[in-house]
């Protein structure tokens, strides 16, 4: 997903790694590149995927998630209310900072305590990071190298598969 940065001649991609539901998991992976024009926004906030105030994102989530890009002068305030049920809060600065209300600074991240309360930004700097927020995953997490999975057995499969991957393209002189 790419949003707009303050300068139009500069692209910049976002990417969110989620783990699913054992029924799409080990699905076929799929990119969405949008031009900025087309991404909805209402305010200060691009929604990238689910949506906010009156803005809602072309893009299907496989479970209720919301994942904004927001964009702040120096000093500009700016406040999120969780969708009911979203207390899986992140957040992201791509690029100053930001209270919320520790200082969180470009390239940190945060996972924020669960809470259904609203989230009070304030810019330091001129500032953009990306808030995501979603219901509680109900399943157990099983942790790869490369990847999250449900069970045990997926991430055997999913880590199988890398492996051919790999090795096809040794086989191929393209690794």
């Amino acid at each position: 997903m790419v949003a707009a940065p303050a300068n139009r001649d500069e692209r910049r991609g976002f990417q969110l790694w989620i783990a699913l539901p054992p029924e799409l998991e080990l699905g076929t992976s799929e990119s969405v590149y949008l031009s900025p024009e087309v991404i909805p926004h209402d305010g200060s906030a691009r929604v990238l995927l689910g949506s906010y105030g009156s803005a809602t994102s072309a893009i299907n989530a496989p479970s209720p998630m919301n994942y904004l890009a927001v964009h702040l002068k120096a000093r500009e305030r700016w406040s999120y209310q969780p969708p009911a049920g979203h207390t899986v809060l992140w957040t992201a600065v791509v690029r100053g900072s930001v209270l919320i209300p520790d200082e969180l600074q470009q390239g940190e991240l945060a996972a924020l305590k669960p809470s259904t309360a609203v989230i009070e930004f304030e810019a330091q700097s001129d500032a953009e990071f990306v808030l995501g927020s979603a219901v509680p995953h109900d399943y157990d997490l099983v942790l790869g190298s490369h990847s999250v999975h449900t069970s045990t057995e997926a991430l055997r499969e999913a880590e199988a598969r890398i492996s051919e991957i790999q090795t096809r393209l040794i086989q191929q002189g393209k690794l």
